[in-house]
């Protein structure tokens, strides 16, 4: 459920990791405000990639939706102090 969103985040991540080093090995030796470019959009990316990480897909379970599975559905209500009648 969550691999999708896990494999963006890291590739989002060693993009960025990419970016950065590339611009202080390589990149400086040939112009140095080119590699403050690329360092400036690495610097971008890591937000970016937190939200990437965080933003729910359409098959995502949310922390309150019933599963459809009757006994772990009550065990969570359970754990979480909801009442059986209240339903």
């Amino acid at each position: 459920m969550y691999a999708r969103r896990r494999r963006r985040y890291f590739l989002l991540m060693s993009g960025c990791l990419v970016l950065f080093i590339s611009a202080w090995t390589f990149v400086r030796m040939w112009s140095v405000p080119a590699a403050v470019v690329l360092c400036v959009v690495a610097m971008v990316i890591p937000p970016i990639a937190a939200m990437v990480g965080n933003t729910r897909d359409k098959d995502d379970r949310w922390w309150d939706d019933p599963s459809g599975d009757p006994q772990s559905d009550e065990w969570w209500d359970e754990l979480d102090g909801k009442d059986k009648n209240r339903r």
